[in-house]
This record gives structure tokens, C-alpha cells and sequence, in this order.
């Protein structure tokens, strides 16, 4: 937990390194004191010759004795004999030494501060993290994920450097000032009352001041964390903006918070440029005194001149200590303000017992006692809206339950309470006779799994988010010996974070029925069967761009199997359904740009779109006669185009069928095409790269323009030859050649099946092909392998790469691959149509019962006329039980469910 008072909290878990780095501050104090006189005795000795008087004067350097008791004198060197300018080089090198151990000391001090900061920043965000995992659920309707996640990321960030500077700031600084204080006094008693009164109303004025500041800070804290809310809001809602043309509404929003933190921070400016000012002011008032009082007692001969230089130097280190222990209290009050804002943001009231979530690995035996039932449930939001009210339900093992109700009867609630999404405000959900909201998540996380429509993928592959569901605790075990630790986890441990590593192995394979990761792809294949998304899945497989390095021989087997798909092709008479890539031909299917570069262009300035700037390119271009072809072919592309679809509306269908333009170019291209044809004015650079790169895109069998020619492929053939001869080598990696032969890695999987283009001569040509692969695959031992490939696939952020029924399949498949006691379907596919749900519905009960398992299942279904699967049909109306039976029964009786089905 985090302390209300933020020193003391800094102090509980940073006391021994506090300490250490005091005692180091105070060592630091000797050479930094020593280096004040030694100004002086450089002045007044060797400089101004006091004790050098006799040209062959010596004096002793470096004697080293002291007196003790009873013991008398003891020497323990007795020094050097020294001239005049061996004394002044002798005291300047002491100086410098003395200059670089006060740089070590500070480089050392400044190196732990830092390390100690960091430390426990991260045990802060952690904790603050840890306490957002132990927010009751209903805190989650209130807060905004992007202002939590700021206040973890942002306003904590200067409590880092507040840490190392809590106790050792004011000891370094506070020491550093009254040492050099103290050493002006000794030097000289006027010149020390100055310096003391000009200090005393600096540190009294400066701090006063820069309490205006302090408000103006928290106000732009509290401005920037509702303004990163809004935007997230923003992101979150970009299509309603757009579907509701609110956008220029929300940029009033945002322009006007900008507004408000524009006004704010300039109030800031000025302020602290103002305290400024007056701080420089005082400082610099200071030395005015020095010389004018300093200088008057030194004429009158009560302060010697090595005197004022020692006092002059020492009022150096002065201002420095002292503003920066000024800045040091602004911080203090500053980070406490901050500080004080975020734990109370955090505390929230009903928080999960951190007990209930530690983890376990010993939990493949355990199980829930039964029944999970609802005792005299009721549920209300915050609002006082009532959810559920008084509700009674059991649901046994084996059992399989339909839970039926519109919208707003409380059917959804009941199984959100049933999962402990949502938590009771009367009665209680059990398990036997235990409260559920009383037992540890390691039991109840695994014996119980949940799915609703309401998915959310985490950023990652659609593996991770598939497998996500059984990372309960790492199963690799760990030592106790923190100095076999890693340097990381010895870090985790300072820090007060939990030293079991996420890089560890966290998959529990009992849980799928598996005895190891040999075992857990065939239980993903057969969840992802049974959810129907095999073919989702090998679908995003084949367009994904695989490294073979991470595939151990895929690459080889995608090269023989390509080779094996023509000849398949070849045996039904189907061979000219591919059009291969052959070197010193031309593919009628594949762009003009792809028949240039014969490869596939991985540095960015070899794109398409902007390859025409490159002066290779252009040099080859010109010189195969190319340049000149290809911009006249360009304006035929574009004169095509404008002329068939100028008169078109921008959403037509047609503009699909367009590869090289867009119906919003239309009209630059139109503008273009009479300039050029008036002959106004000749075409510049830009207008010839853009009519190139127009034709970079032209496809003949797809476009039919009739502009390839048989001398303009040709041509372009022997364009490729030449061009990727001469490749200089800045460029050789950039380009990957097509090999008949080799693997493509920048290519996607179907790309290197095939190693050519499917021709448009068939309609059906896609659909051809896929079928052809998803046969070939099996028969060549490669259908596991591409399918575990597709598992790579990024999902990107929320699973929002995938489609909504997509993500519901794999919402599905998720909660399947894991064994538990109780399953918990709140209209996990209503994103599909009621046929597909009720092909799924009946595969996911079978599913369940594989194996001997039989677990209890409760489904909302969204349909009444699902329910007829189940073994137990209970009806919810208006947040109350209406009816509880079997569905031939319920269908009989007149009730709540007979109107339903007959709806």
C-alpha cells in the first residue's frame, strides 16, 4: 500500500541506502571544506611570497602530526622541503585533486541518487498497477483507461527523481551552504553577516513566491490527464464521430482544453521567469557587497587579500547549494501534491483482498464444490438501477443450462455474477457453500471460464490471445537464492516487485489436457475446429510473410510443395490458372512495376510510389529507352480512366477494379491531362513521375486498355536485366529477386506457393486456388505447420485486425482450450447469424463432453429456440426467475418462454 505522507513512505523502503548515501555526503563535506582554504593559502603564500621573503627560501609541504595525551607529538611524515614555486605548484596540484575527489564524490552520489530514484519508481507503479488488478468492477465504469494509464506513466515520473533527493538533497546542499557560510565567517564577520541576511531573504521571499506555482502546476496536471481521457475517448469513438459527422465538434473540444492549458502553462512561465528574476537578483547582489565592503576593510587592513579571494571563491559554491535547495522544496511540495493526487485516485473502497490473488501452481486438483448457485441475488448499478433482484439459480455439474431473456430481463447479469464480472449488492453468488467473492482467483480463474460478445484482445499474436487464458503462474521452477538471480530479477526484488519472471513458461498444460507444449497444438486445433475458425485461421496464414529461420524447413517444403501445385494444376488441366514468374518472360497478371524490378522492393525509396526519385533508376529507365514509353503509356492510363469514370460517383463499385487511382485522384489527373494537352506549358519532372508511376500498376487482362504491346514487354524484360545487373550495392539488399527455385521471404506464404500471379481468365480463380492448397497441405505433412503459422498472426490492438466474428470465435476458442469445473456462454456469438450459432452451439456442447468431462454449462443464449439443446431452460423477466424447466415443458406451458418462441 501506498503511505499518505510520501517522505515517510520514501524513508520505510529506502532506509539503509538513505543512511549510506548520508555518511557519503558527510565524508564529502572534508575535501570540500579543504578546497575552500586552499584559495587562500595559495594567495597569501607562494603568490604574495608571506614566508618566502629570502629568495632561497624554503618551507615544509605536506608535514603530517598531531598531538596526542600522554603520548606526546606524533610525526608521521615530515614533509618535503620546497621553493617557492614548488610550493605553488605543490598547492595547485593538492587544489585539483581536491577538485576531482568533490567530482567523484558528486558523480557518486549523483549515480545512487539516480539508481535509488528509479528503484522505487518502479515499486510505485507497480503498486499502482497492482491496485488497478484489485479494483472491485464497478470502479471500471467510472474511470477512463487512458487518465489511469497517465497518472502511471506521467504524473508519477517526478517522484523518481524526488527519491533520491528526499533526505539526501537537503544534507548535501543544506551542508554544502552552511560549509561555505561558515568558512566566510571564519574569514571574515561582516562579510559573513551579509551573506547571511541576503540568504536568510532568499530563502524566505523565493519559496512564498513559488507557491502560486504549485497551484498552477496541479491545475495542469488535472487539465493534461483530462485531455489525454479525451482523446482516448476520440480513438475509441472515431466511427461514431464519423458516422454521426461530430468531428468538428470534437476539434472545438480539443481546441478549447488546449486553450485552457495554453493560459495555464503561460501563467507558469511567467511566474516562475518572475522568481527567477528575484532569486538572480539576490544573487547577484551579493558580490556588489563583497567588493565594495570587502574591498574597504582590505584598504583599511582588517581583511588581507588572499582573505577576500577565499571569501569571494567560497560565495561561488554558494548561490549554487542554496537555489538548488530552494528548487528542492518547491519539488518536495510539488511531488507531494502529485502524489497525494494519485493515491487518492487509487483509493478505492471494496478493493480485492491481495490475498485472493496470489498465485498458485498446485491447483490442477482442485476443484469448486457444487453447485454454483445464486442465493437471493440482487443486483444495482450505480444509478440504483436494479439488475437482478432476489434471484435464485444452481447450476451442477453436468448439467447444461439455457438462460433466457431480452434485453434488460437480467439474464446477462446473472452470468456476469455467475463469472464474478459483476458483484452483488444482495444475497451472494456460492460455490457449495463458500462465497465466491471469498476465494483465492487461482481457484476460481481456472475452475470457472467466461465468454461473452463484449471481447477484447490483448496487443499481441492470435496465439498469445488464445493461450492467454492459461497463464496462471510460471510452471518452471524457481530457486530462493537471490545470488543465482539475474541481475533483472535482483532488481524486482529491491524493488518490491514479484520476482517470478513473464519470460518464464506460464502455459498450464494440465488444464488443457496436455503433459507438455508437444501436447497443446492439438488441443488449439481442435478448439479452433470446433469454433469453426480453421479456415480463418489458414486463411491469414497464407497471407502472412513468414521468416523460415523461426519454421526450422518450411521454406524448403513451400518451395517443393510450389513446385507440386503446378504439377497438381497441371494434372487437371488447370495448369493455366497460375501464371508463373519465369525470368525472361513477361507475366501478363503481374503489374508492370512487378515485371521491372522481377522482385519484390524492400528498402522504401524502391517503392512503387516513389522509386521514379531514385537516380539509378531513372539513369536505367532513360537509358533503356523506358522513360518515355512508359510516361506516354501513363497518359493513356489516365485519359482511360477520366474518360470511363470522371461521370461516376465516388462510391461506385467500378472504382474497386481500379489498382492505380482512386476516384479522389480523378480530378487531379483531369487537370493534369489538359494542361498537358493544351500545351501551355511543358511537363515538368513531378508530372512526368507521376504519369510513370500510373503505369506502374496497369495490368492488361484486368484493365484492358490495350496498351502492352508485345515490343513494350520485351522491352520491359530486358529493363530487368540490365537493372538488377548493375545494382549498386547500396541497393543489392533492397530488392529481392524472384528465384524459381528459392524461398521469398518477403513474400507472404501463398505468394511463394505460387510464385506467380492467378490469371482473370477464371472467375473463380481465388477459390481454386485456395481449395488446391487447403488439399495439397495435408497430403505433404505441411497442414500443422501453416496452421501454427496463422497463430503468429498479429491481431493488432483490441484484436481490432480481425473481424467482430472473428474475434467472437476466438473469444469462443479461448474459453474452450480450458478444462474447468463450470462454463459460463453470455451470447458469445452474436455476431454470426442464428444458423452458424446453432452449428457452433451443438459442436461446443459435444466439445465439452469429450473425454469424460462434464462440466456445468450456462448459456444466454440469443435465441429462445437454442435453448432446445439444453438439458434445463430458465427464464429470466424484468431481473426475476419466471420459469425453470425443461424446454418441451416451457414450450407447453403459458408463460414468458411460450411467448418468446412464438415471437
Amino acid at each position: 500500500m501506498l503511505d499518505q505522507n510520501l517522505s515517510r513512505y520514501i524513508w520505510t523502503h529506502t532506509r539503509p541506502q538513505q543512511l549510506w548515501i548520508l555518511f557519503v555526503v558527510a565524508v564529502s563535506m572534508i575535501p570540500y571544506f579543504m578546497s575552500f582554504n586552499l584559495p587562500k593559502m595559495i594567495v597569501n603564500g607562494p603568490i604574495q611570497g608571506a614566508g618566502f621573503e629570502d629568495p632561497n627560501a624554503t618551507q615544509t609541504f605536506s608535514r603530517i602530526a598531531f598531538d596526542l595525551p600522554w603520548v606526546g607529538n606524533i610525526v608521521l611524515f615530515d614533509g618535503v622541503e620546497v621553493t617557492r614555486l614548488g610550493m605553488l605548484m605543490a598547492l595547485s596540484a593538492v587544489f585539483l585533486g581536491l577538485v576531482i575527489i568533490n567530482g567523484l564524490f558528486k558523480f557518486y552520489i549523483n549515480i545512487y541518487k539516480g539508481k535509488l530514484g528509479e528503484r522505487l519508481l518502479r515499486r510505485i507503479r507497480f503498486t499502482l498497477v497492482d491496485q488497478i488488478l484489485r479494483f472491485p468492477p464497478a470502479t471500471f465504469k467510472r474511470i477512463k483507461g487512458a487518465e489511469v494509464s497517465s497518472m502511471v506513466k506521467d504524473e508519477v515520473e517526478p517522484l523518481g527523481g524526488y527519491t533520491g533527493d528526499a533526505f539526501v538533497a537537503p544534507a548535501l546542499l543544506g551542508g554544502q551552504a552552511l560549509t561555505a557560510l561558515a568558512f566566510i565567517f571564519v574569514q571574515s564577520v561582516p562579510l559573513g553577516l551579509i551573506t547571511a541576511v541576503l540568504v536568510a531573504v532568499q530563502a524566505l521571499i523565493i519559496p512564498r513566491m513559488r507557491r502560486r506555482l504549485l497551484v498552477l502546476g496541479r491545475m495542469r496536471q488535472l487539465t493534461a490527464r483530462e485531455l489525454a481521457g479525451r482523446v482516448s475517448e476520440i480513438v475509441d469513438g472515431v466511427n461514431t464521430i464519423h458516422s454521426y459527422d461530430t468531428s468538428n465538434y470534437e476539434r472545438a473540444d480539443i481546441s478549447d482544453r488546449l486553450g485552457r492549458i495554453f493560459k495555464i502553462r503561460f501563467d507558469i512561465y511567467q511566474w516562475k521567469f518572475l522568481v527567477k528574476f528575484i532569486n538572480n537578483f539576490l544573487s547577484s547582489i551579493t558580490p556588489f557587497l563583497f567588493y565594495s565592503v570587502g574591498g574597504y576593510l582590505a584598504l583599511n587592513g582588517q581583511l588581507d587579500v588572499g582573505q577576500l579571494v577565499a571569501v569571494i571563491a567560497a560565495y561561488k559554491d554558494l548561490p549554487g547549494p542554496l537555489k538548488e535547495l530552494i528548487d528542492w522544496d518547491q519539488l518536495r511540495q510539488d511531488v507531494q501534491v502529485k502524489y497525494q493526487q494519485v493515491i487518492n485516485q487509487f483509493a478505492v473502497d471494496g478493493m480485492i483482498d491481495p490475498a485472493l490473488q496470489d498465485p498458485a501452481t498446485d491447483t490442477a486438483t482442485a476443484r469448486l464444490a457444487p453447485p454454483l448457485a445464486a442465493v437471493n441475488l440482487s443486483v444495482m448499478d450505480d444509478s440504483s438501477a436494479v439488475g437482478l433482484n432476489r434471484v435464485n439459480f444452481a447450476l451442477y455439474p453436468g448439467q447444461a443450462v439455457a438462460i433466457v431473456g431480452t434485453a434488460g430481463s437480467g439474464s446477462e447479469i446473472l452470468a456476469e455474477a455467475l463469472a464474478r464480472i459483476v458483484w452483488p449488492t444482495g444475497g451472494k453468488v456460492v460455490a457449495g457453500e463458500a462465497d465466491l467473492l471469498t476465494l483465492p482467483e487461482a481457484l476460481t480463474g481456472r475452475t470457472i471460464t467466461y465468454a461473452d460478445s463484449d471481447t477484447y484482445f490483448f496487443f499481441g499474436t492470435l496465439g498469445d490471445n488464445l493461450l492467454y487464458g492459461l497463464k496462471h503462474a510460471p510452471t518452471a521452477p524457481e530457486g530462493d537464492d537471490t545470488a543465482a538471480l539475474t541481475w533483472n530479477r535482483k532488481e524486482s526484488l529491491l524493488a518490491g516487485n514479484p520476482h517470478y519472471d513473464s519470460a518464464c513458461d506460464w502455459i498450464d498444460y494440465a488444464s488443457v489436457g496436455a503433459n507438455g507444449p508437444e501436447g497443446l497444438l492439438p488441443a488449439v486445433f481442435a478448439v479452433l475446429d470446433t469454433v469453426g475458425m480453421t479456415k480463418d485461421v489458414l486463411d491469414l496464414a497464407l497471407r502472412s510473410t513468414v521468416n523460415p529461420a523461426n519454421h526450422g524447413d518450411l521454406a524448403q517444403s513451400i518451395v517443393t510443395m510450389r513446385h507440386t501445385l503446378h504439377d497438381t494444376l497441371l494434372e487437371q488441366n488447370l495448369d493455366g490458372l497460375i501464371v508463373p514468374f519465369e525470368p525472361g518472360a513477361y507475366n501478363v497478371e503481374a503489374t508492370v512495376f512487378e515485371n521491372l524490378l522481377f522482385g519484390n522492393a524492400i528498402l522504401p525509396e524502391l517503392r512503387s510510389g516513389v522509386i521514379t526519385s531514385n537516380p539509378y533508376f531513372r539513369q536505367v529507365l532513360e537509358a533503356q529507352g523506358l522513360g518515355d514509353r512508359l510516361y506516354a503509356m501513363g497518359i493513356e492510363v489516365a485519359r482511360n480512366a477520366v474518360e470511363l469514370f470522371s461521370d461516376l460517383p465516388p462510391d461506385h463499385p467500378f472504382f474497386q477494379q481500379l489498382t492505380f487511382m482512386t476516384a479522389d485522384d480523378i480530378p487531379d489527373y483531369q487537370l493534369l491531362l489538359q494542361k498537358l494537352d493544351s500545351g501551355s506549358a511543358a511537363a515538368t519532372e513531378a508530372d512526368r513521375a507521376a504519369m510513370i508511376r500510373l503505369s506502374f500498376d496497369y495490368i492488361e487482362p484486368r484493365h484492358r486498355f490495350g496498351l502492352l504491346t508485345a515490343d513494350l514487354m520485351a522491352a520491359i524484360v530486358a529493363f530487368r536485366a540490365v537493372f538488377l545487373d548493375g545494382l549498386p550495392d547500396d541497393l543489392r539488399q533492397g530488392i529481392e529477386p524472384y528465384d524459381p527455385d528459392g524461398y521469398i521471404v518477403s513474400g507472404t506464404l501463398l505468394d511463394n506457393m505460387l510464385f506467380g500471379r492467378i490469371s482473370q481468365k477464371y472467375r473463380d480463380g481465388a477459390d481454386r486456388i485456395y481449395a488446391a492448397v487447403a488439399a495439397l497441405l495435408p497430403k505433404l505433412g505441411l497442414y500443422d505447420t501453416v496452421l501454427a503459422v496463422g497463430l503468429d498472426f498479429h491481431v493488432g490492438a483490441g484484436g481490432k485486425r480481425l473481424t467482430n466474428a472473428q474475434r467472437q470465435k476466438l473469444s469462443m476458442a479461448r474459453a474452450l482450450i480450458r478444462h474447468s469445473d463450470y462454463y459460463i456462454f453470455n451470447r458469445p456469438l452474436s455476431a454470426l447469424d442464428g444458423r452458424v450459432q446453432m452449428q457452433l452451439l451443438g459442436k461446443t456442447l459435444e466439445f465439452l463432453r469429450q473425454g469424460g468431462r462434464d462440466p456445468g454449462i450456462a448459456w444466454v443464449v440469443s435465441s429462445p429456440r437454442m435453448a432446445e439443446r439444453f438439458d434445463r431452460v430458465v427464464v429470466l423477466d424484468r431481473g426475476t426467475v419466471v420459469d425453470d424447466g425443461t424446454y418441451a415443458d416451457l414450450a407447453q406451458k403459458n408463460g414468458v418462454f411460450k411467448d418468446l418462441i412464438s415471437s
